[in-house]
This record gives structure tokens, C-alpha cells and sequence, in this order.
């Protein structure tokens, strides 16, 4: 049996362990806070101070978040930057973030010129980005187009009229909150989100004619909804090269006066922490340690920075697997 002088050795050992424990989780924390800022903070930013072409990759949904937009002003006003390698690899997103996204690039191509370089797609909202290049450039295999808008809502009504639940509404006028799914959508409430839909379709239209010249005909082959290849996008004037970024810059230099061999720096988002892992690295480590209200923290954080919405009508393509 142990004496109270080895009980009390022993309770001394495990508290030091435990502090030593809880010091290097906190020195972890202190290494994984330093890496965010370097990554945050961008590492590469002395690259950025000699002439280059900046190389912007456009992927995912199109919100037109606040920091796409920051980083497509940053730059404009660059003076090292010398042209914008637009790289687009998206099947759009909502109208207004595509607008506010085309407006930006617009500036941008008042200042320098700016090459687009499709990827796999480049889809409704994403075209209309890519109609802000002076230049679009994209792999034979591409899939460019899909001109239009959508609006799209869930109607539960026969759903709930077959479990015998009713949503009861009061409201000022019949078509506030309309359509709402929870009850067959009227005609007035149809006809005015129909209204919406085209006006943002007419919109998107002549943001087409007018960047890629087209005359109604030719608009009118094109504006159906449907996607192109790439290939089939050229004779249609969609699509100005088939290549990909060594074509871009080659027609940057040909024709717009870009300097040859003009290095391709990377310009990108400050990358949120959760994605760089770090929060996900800091709550085990804290938790590891017994820090439990520290790890909370951290995991309700990763909650947060996965909460996202898209609202508003959408150009965006979407396509259906094959039965």
C-alpha cells in the first residue's frame, strides 16, 4: 500500500505532466497562429513587386464575395501587374454576385488587359465573367454558354395536404412572400417571379450581343439555354481561341504589348482558416488538453465558416446524372 509521501510524489509527476501538456498545446496553438499569418498574410507579396501577369483563379459558385472583389481591385490598381490571367473553372452562381463580379473585371480591363482561360466550364454566371476579358480562351472540350436565368423553389403543398397539415398565412397583399411552397403557387404569383426572370434574362442577353458583337440571329442561336463545347463556341463567337494559358499569354504579347517572358504570379483570397486546417488542428490540441471551452470555441467557428446561403435568382447550369 502506497504511504501519503508517494501519493503525494505521484500527484506532483501527473500535475507536471498536465502542465507540460497544457504548455505545448498552447505552444501549438502559438505555431498554427504564426502559419495563419504568413498565409494569410501572403508570403508571396515580395513576388508581386516585380512586373508579372496576374493569374486569378475564378472557381466554385459566383457570390461576388466581398474578397474576390478586394482581390480583382488589388489588381487593377497594381502597377506591377502588367495583364490578368482570368482562370475560370465554375457553372455559375447568382445574378447579382455575377454582376458585381463583371463590373470589377470591367475596371480592371480599362486599366490592362485581362485574358480569360476556361477550364472545364464556364457556365452562365461564370460566362458572364468571362464577358468582361478582352480575350476568352478555352480548351477544345470546354463548356462555355448555358445563357440564361433561373429561379427554382420547392412546392411542398401536396406533400402536407397528404399529411393533413395546413400552413396558415396573413398577410398584407396577395403577392407578399409569394411563391412560397407551402401552398399552390397562383397565377399573379407566377407571372410576377416570371417577370423577374426576364428582365435578368434580357439583361444577361445584352451583356452577350454587345461584348461578342452579335447580331439578333446570331444572339438568337446561342441564348436558348443550352451549353457548347468550346469548339462549337468559336464559329459561334463565344469563344475567341481554342487553347488554354500559354495561347493567352502568347495573344498578350502579339497584341497587346505585354513584355515576353513576364513572369505568372499567383494572386489569391486570403484563405480562411478553416481552410487552411487550422482550426480543425487547434480544437483537437485544446481538447487534447482538457482545454474544453477553448475547443468549443474553435469547432463552433468551423460551423460558421461552413454556413453559407445562395438567395436571389441564379444563372447557373446544372446539369442531371444519366438514369
Amino acid at each position: 500500500m502506497s504511504t501519503p509521501t508517494d501519493y503525494l510524489i505521484d500527484r506532483r509527476r501527473l500535475r507536471r505532466k498536465l502542465g507540460w501538456w497544457r504548455l505545448a498545446a498552447l505552444g501549438a496553438l502559438g505555431v498554427a497562429g504564426l502559419v495563419a499569418v504568413v498565409r494569410l498574410g501572403g508570403a508571396d507579396s515580395a513576388n508581386k513587386l516585380t512586373p508579372h501577369i496576374a493569374r486569378l483563379e475564378l472557381q466554385g459558385m459566383i457570390l461576388g464575395d466581398d474578397d474576390t472583389i478586394d482581390l480583382i481591385k488589388k489588381i487593377g490598381d497594381s502597377g506591377q501587374a502588367k495583364a490578368l490571367l482570368l482562370e475560370i473553372e465554375s457553372p455559375g452562381g447568382t445574378t447579382t454576385g455575377s454582376e458585381r463580379l463583371y463590373d470589377e473585371l470591367r475596371r480592371v480591363a480599362e486599366k490592362k488587359p485581362v485574358v480569360a482561360v476556361v477550364g472545364t466550364v464556364a457556365a452562365s454566371g461564370a460566362y458572364i465573367a468571362a464577358l468582361a476579358a478582352d480575350m476568352i480562351v478555352a480548351r477544345g472540350n470546354s463548356l462555355v454558354g448555358s445563357i440564361g436565368v433561373l429561379f427554382q423553389y420547392p412546392n411542398v403543398s401536396k406533400l402536407l395536404n397528404n399529411w393533413g397539415v395546413e400552413v396558415e398565412t396573413i398577410k398584407s397583399s396577395p403577392l407578399k412572400a409569394a411563391p412560397s411552397g407551402f401552398e399552390p403557387t397562383s397565377p399573379a404569383a407566377r407571372e410576377a417571379v416570371a417577370s423577374l426572370v426576364a428582365d435578368s434574362y434580357a439583361w444577361f442577353k445584352g451583356l452577350v450581343q454587345q461584348r461578342r458583337n452579335l447580331d439578333d440571329a446570331q444572339l438568337a442561336k446561342v441564348s436558348d439555354g443550352r451549353i457548347f463545347t468550346a469548339r462549337q463556341g468559336v464559329p459561334l463567337k463565344l469563344v475567341d481561341l481554342i487553347g488554354g494559358q500559354r495561347e493567352a499569354i502568347d495573344w498578350l504579347v502579339a497584341k497587346k504589348g505585354v513584355a515576353k517572358d513576364l513572369p505568372v504570379r499567383e494572386w489569391k483570397k486570403k484563405s480562411s482558416l478553416e481552410r487552411l486546417g487550422l482550426i480543425e488542428s487547434a480544437a483537437g490540441i485544446a481538447r487534447f488538453a482538457g482545454l474544453a471551452s477553448i475547443a468549443e470555441f474553435f469547432e463552433k467557428t468551423i460551423v460558421l465558416e461552413r454556413t453559407s446561403e445562395l438567395d436571389g435568382l441564379l444563372a447557373i447550369w446544372q446539369h442531371s446524372a444519366a438514369n
